[in-house]
């Protein structure tokens, strides 16, 4: 029987959009077990994904040790769209998942929107995908 998109997708998706503060990423991912967030434009269009790693990339290193200096806060006021990947593949909810992790493969990327019919109804990445190989569900 051929698994889709759909079964292993977390249908709990958090946005942010483009000129969101890379604070308000932080603050996001601090919280929540989530590693990436869909940015949307103003008009709800996905325009990229904010991956935990850009978000770690995009900071200073310094913050919350003795060495933080002002310009290592100000690195907080960047904004998402100054660090996200822009222009993310998008699969359908009924793609099947063999397909989908050799497009995240040959693409070189973590994680897809899920899109039925233009509108974003959850999100797929690789620990899914490797968490349905390997048996276990509930992947974070």
């Amino acid at each position: 029987m051929m698994v889709t998109i759909e079964q292993i997708m977390s249908p709990r998706v958090v946005t942010v959009e483009m000129d969101d503060r890379i604070s308000t990423a932080k603050e996001i991912f601090d919280n929540v077990p989530f590693h990436h967030l869909v940015v949307v434009d103003e008009d709800k269009t996905i325009s990229g994904i904010l991956a935990r790693t850009d978000l770690i990339n995009a900071i200073s290193p310094n913050l919350g040790t003795a060495a933080e200096l002002t310009r290592d806060i100000e690195t907080l006021n960047k904004r998402v769209h100054q660090v996200m990947a822009h222009g993310p593949i998008t699969v359908p909810p009924s793609l099947d998942i063999d397909s989908a992790a050799q497009l995240m493969l040959t693409k070189g990327i973590t994680c897809f929107p899920v899109l039925q019919e233009s509108e974003l109804v959850g999100i797929v990445s690789w620990r899914d995908l490797l968490g349905h190989y390997c048996g276990l569900t509930n992947i974070e």
